[in-house]
């Protein structure tokens, strides 16, 4: 893959550039395309329109990463549960869109995670054979997606003792082997919706958060400014609705059932020490159905992923209710030597999955969420509207494209080929040259080739260069970096999506005095 050569600052999200695209649209200026929605579908649709050459405008009602795309469990995933229920084609877009992100747009933020799958007596001998196929299968994708065994090796039988050298808490009583796959993992999802977001911006695009829209139709946009309160009206050519769980709202002939998916985080010692793979714990008598244990960057160890359907009103920020924390400790005990129980747990966190109930404008259907298919639908309504939801994070690229080839293809607006397939976000390069960043490791695999301008500002600014909380890896100069660059404009920004801290509360009630102090000193306007 290439180096973007696109310069930092020309995607940089900060106070001015806002202020100036603002002046810029109350003059009337016009826009070609609306898109309402700052998580990866929403960002990826602004950045596929923009490097169409198309006028661009991306409104959030909170924060990039505000919703279902920073409560992932961080995969990046070539689709073997779909393998299990015989969704070839889902499994093959996600093999393809994952192969995508580790050799072109994001091997700075992709990278290859091995995955064991315990063999005992907790796996019934039909289920272990149908994993034995399906990991084969799995293969089988990966070379169909021209993904090289460098980067994701193929799965093979491996011992106790090695499975054990990966995940030392495995208990030894059960185990007699495990077989070991590779899928994808992001270093953090949330800060891929900001790449995302930002490449968008060096490309052309308004990317303008803390709006919510209240009115939707080509022609005829209506928001409001959530901190001024100041309203704002476009008139574009086409809207693409990327909202997600909220389509509904804007979208009344969508119909979603959404589901939550919760995690638990734990330190490593829950584990056994260090986990080096992620465990995937079959569900007895839920056919294809797995808990996975997977290992972060930062040391920790996060527990999931439940599926229970929603029932009311769609919360800002959804939790993991008692009976899901309970089933998380309860069933993730089953192969580990060490019972996991309530005291270990260091922080949670839970994700609503916007699952499309049955095809276009498709009433309410029945039946556990867990059999909801995960592809994506692309809907037109009758105003207008185009409507993107469903899928997951892994296919964010191919559901952007397949929106704008809609909304171009339905208002007759003049566009390119779509070219997001090719074009590295911004910190994107090849492993070799990342490799050789004179950065900290652990800033080169946040920023990639941008590790540099973040060093910089710490050596600039040394106050900035220490730990902003005890235990913690987070660099003061990494929170200036998300005000001064990724659009962070208040403390949750910075703590819960920019670093991720808020996945730990201690760590975050810890680091918050540092975070006042940097949004006020590099321009934060909130720091609510």
């Amino acid at each position: 893959m290439t180096t973007s050569r696109i310069s930092p600052a020309a995607g940089s999200l900060d106070p001015a550039s806002r202020r100036r695209a603002l002046d810029r649209l109350a003059t009337g200026e016009p826009v070609d395309l609306v898109v309402i929605g700052g998580g990866a579908t929403g960002a990826g649709v602004a950045l596929d329109a923009a490097t169409r050459g198309l006028s661009v405008v991306l409104l959030e009602a909170r924060d990039l990463a505000s919703g279902t795309s920073r409560w992932s469990s961080k995969l990046i995933h070539g689709g073997l549960r779909y393998l299990a229920s015989g969704a070839l084609g889902l499994a093959l877009e996600s093999a393809r869109e994952r192969h995508v992100m580790l050799t072109r747009t994001a091997p700075h933020l992709v990278r290859p995670l091995p995955y064991v799958l315990p063999l005992g007596a907790h796996l019934d001998p039909k289920q272990g054979a149908a994993m034995r196929g399906g990991l084969a299968l799995g293969d089988v994708m990966r070379t169909i997606a021209r993904t090289p065994g460098a980067a994701l090796p193929r799965s093979r039988r491996i011992s106790a003792v090695e499975a054990r050298h990966l995940v030392p808490g495995l208990d030894p009583q059960r185990l007699r082997g495990a077989l070991l796959g590779w899928d994808g993992q992001v270093e953090d999802d949330a800060r891929l919706v900001v790449g995302i977001a930002r490449t968008a911006a060096a490309h052309g695009a308004d990317v303008l958060t803390g709006f919510s829209v209240t009115h939707a139709v080509p022609g005829d946009v209506r928001a409001t400014d959530r901190e001024t309160g100041e309203p704002i009206r476009l008139a574009p050519r086409a809207v693409i609705n990327a909202t997600g769980v909220w389509a509904g709202t804007l979208a009344a002939d969508v119909t979603l059932r959404p589901s939550r998916g919760s995690h638990l985080v734990f330190a490593p010692e829950a584990f056994g020490g260090t986990v080096r793979a992620q465990v995937s714990i079959p569900l007895a008598g839920q056919f294809g159905r797995f808990l996975l244990a997977i290992p972060r960057p930062d040391g920790t160890v996060i527990l999931g992923l439940t599926d229970e359907a929603l029932d009311g009103p769609i919360p800002d920020e959804p939790a993991p209710s008692e009976a899901e924390v309970a089933f998380l400790l309860e069933h993730g005990s089953e192969v580990f030597r060490r019972p996991l129980d309530a005291t270990m747990i260091r922080g949670s966190f839970a994700g609503l999955r916007p699952l499309v109930a049955a095809g276009e404008g498709a009433a309410e259907g029945d039946g556990a969420t867990a059999d909801l298919s995960r592809s994506h639908l692309v809907h037109a309504s009758s105003d207008g509207l185009v409507t993107v939801t469903g899928g997951k994070l892994t296919t964010y690229r191919q559901m952007a494209e397949d929106a704008v080839d809609r909304a171009v293809a339905l208002h007759g607006i003049a566009a390119g080929p779509c070219r997001t397939r090719d074009t590295p976000l911004l910190g994107a390069a090849a492993p070799r040259s990342l490799a050789q960043v004179a950065a900290p490791r652990r800033l080169v695999e946040r920023y990639g080739v941008e590790a540099l301008q973040v060093q910089a500002l710490a050596e600039a600014h040394p106050e900035l260069a220490a730990p902003v909380a005890p235990g913690s890896d987070v660099r003061g100069a990494e929170l200036a970096w998300a005000v001064r660059h990724e659009g962070a404009r208040s403390l949750s920004d910075v703590l819960d999506r920019r670093t991720r801290l808020g996945l730990q509360p201690a760590l975050r009630d810890a680091a918050e005095p540092t975070a006042v102090r940097v949004l006020e000193a590099f321009g934060g306007e909130d720091v609510r």
